[in-house]
């Protein structure tokens, strides 16, 4: 028997009253709270390299914090708790996870170097965590405030990633991040050509015991002499998407397994799961075929009916994915690789309204003009059929093609059904000085699904800037590109957005930053 969501509780609870209440539908403007700096200084001992044994051509960024994640407890929504990389080695990963949380809606925040997410954050080979390196930072809450943070953790010497130990890593906390449970590997390779890689966790909002988690496992292509590497988006390679679960509250994982096999020469990545209002699951991803050049890119889901324990056999392809002539490029010197500006071009951004059966998608997608510009597409039935993609990042387009690129775009719900969606884009580098600096800000904008058309570009109104002044992309850390994250955190606590984001900051080559967005 599937369990009640959302959706038929609340409808059920209507009827028993003999009244018809809905969300209250808020229609009025935005307004921005104050920037918060939320890390600082490293909290990693600087005498901890970690990797030790670096090739010679690994740099390491001391007091760079990037691609950062955030979740608000719904138990709580004066709790929240945040996740990124500490320290980011421009060849992958960092010296570890570093959580920081909040008791008092974003004012403060206290930080924990302790997630024994690598041997630099407490991992040790007792508990599990002695790894070199740690990457990909996700965090959820369930509704009784179990928290969850997820981890590829790895080692890389010698050689790199994919060919010496990787681990799909979960950490428990029940005293919402003030501690963290030894690790639980829920997935790890040996280093035989094979990568764990994009990783995301999601505490069912329904049911605490149930939080899943998913992710991609990349293989060599067979072709590809050994040693061989395995790393995302290899030509002729294969990464279908593994799947796992507790029913448990964390107590327990499932044996990890396939949900989804895209067959040979096509992999996943950016696999996310969302609940929708009566308790479906839908996994959103890019599926990418390799059958001829150019590859083929699509943004696609599948769906679960009974939590988890059964999904679709078959993907339904939401559009196609323009993404690989999506790549970010700094625009005043667009045709040096050091110039780069590494996003989230292949990872599109999933979230619910649990109030009703709608599911968003937002990516980056050059078929605009830019060569990056954020798209979008909605489900009114929980992912089944999908709206055409139209474009709703609000960046001028009386400026340069290079200055209109948007990218790294998130996706969040509020209670009364309001969406919204932050990016970061070059605006204000139109006016900017030749080659340096590349003035960067981020932005959030808001479409009320209760009374307008999200599928109307016009619907997408009111862009709130995040950023109090630009800052400078070419001093955050170059990792294939410079680099605040291939994802950054948005959370809601059902009224307030709560923009979770990367950027450099005075001396500081990159800082996680929040502040409130609302009403």
């Amino acid at each position: 028997m599937r369990k009640m969501g959302r959706l038929a509780v609340a409808a059920i609870s209507l009827v028993a009253a003999g009244t018809a209440l809905a969300p209250t539908a808020w229609g009025g403007p935005f307004s921005a709270g104050d920037l918060v700096r939320v890390s600082g200084n490293s909290p990693i001992a600087e005498t901890c390299i970690g990797d030790d044994d670096a090739s010679a051509s690994s740099v390491n960024t001391f007091n760079s914090e990037v691609e950062p994640y955030v979740a608000t407890d719904p138990s709580n929504p004066m709790h929240m708790v945040g996740a990124w990389q500490q320290d980011r080695w421009n060849d992958g990963g960092s010296r570890g996870l570093v959580t920081a949380r909040t008791i008092n809606g974003g004012e403060t925040w206290q930080l924990n170097a302790n997630t024994k997410s690598s041997i630099c954050t407490g991992g040790t080979t007792a508990n599990g965590g002695d790894y070199e390196r740690a990457s990909d930072p996700w965090v959820s809450i369930a509704p009784d405030g179990t928290t969850y943070l997820m981890s590829l953790s790895v080692d890389t010497n010698p050689g790199g990633f994919g060919l010496h130990p990787n681990a799909m890593l979960v950490m428990r906390s029940d005293d919402g991040g003030v501690t963290w449970d030894k690790p639980t590997t829920l997935k790890r390779d040996e280093g035989t050509g094979v990568l764990n890689d994009k990783n995301s966790m999601t505490a069912d909002p329904l049911d605490a015991e149930f939080a899943y988690a998913v992710w991609d496992r990349l293989l060599v292509p067979p072709s590809e002499p050994a040693p061989a590497t395995a790393t995302e988006n290899t030509i002729a390679g294969k990464g279908p998407t593994w799947f796992t679960r507790t029913t448990d509250g964390g107590d327990t994982w499932e044996p990890a397994r396939v949900i989804f096999d895209p067959g040979a020469r096509a992999q996943t990545i950016g696999n996310q799961i969302a609940v929708t209002g009566s308790g479906d699951l839908v996994n959103a991803f890019d599926l990418i075929h390799e059958t001829a050049q150019p590859r083929g890119f699509s943004i696609a889901v599948i769906r679960s009916e009974d939590n988890g324990e059964s999904w679709d056999k078959h993907a339904t392809v939401v559009d196609r994915h323009d993404s690989f002539q999506g790549i970010v490029i700094d625009p005043d010197n667009p045709n040096t690789n050091t110039r780069r500006v590494r996003t989230g071009d292949i990872l599109p951004e999933v979230a619910t309204d649990l109030n009703s059966e709608a599911v968003y998608l937002v990516w980056q997608d050059a078929r605009f003009g830019p060569r990056s510009s954020v798209a979008f597409s909605q489900s009114l039935d929980g992912g089944e059929t999908w709206s055409p993609t139209v474009k709703i990042n609000q960046t001028p387009t009386d400026i340069s093609l290079g200055n209109q690129q948007a990218f790294t775009p998130m996706v969040r719900v509020s209670d009364d059904g309001t969406v919204t969606v932050t990016y970061y884009d070059f605006r204000a580098n139109e006016t900017a000085p030749a080659i340096t600096p590349l003035l960067t800000d981020a932005f959030a904008i808001h479409c009320h699904a209760a009374t307008d058309d999200c599928t109307d570009p016009d619907s997408w109104t009111d862009e709130v800037p995040l950023t109090d002044a630009s800052f400078d992309m070419t001093q955050a850390p170059f990792a294939n590109g410079n680099f605040v994250g291939d994802y950054e955190g948005l959370e809601t606590d059902g009224t307030d957005f709560f923009p979770f984001f990367s950027m450099p900051h005075g001396d500081d080559p990159a800082s996680v930053f929040v502040r409130s967005v609302g009403p």
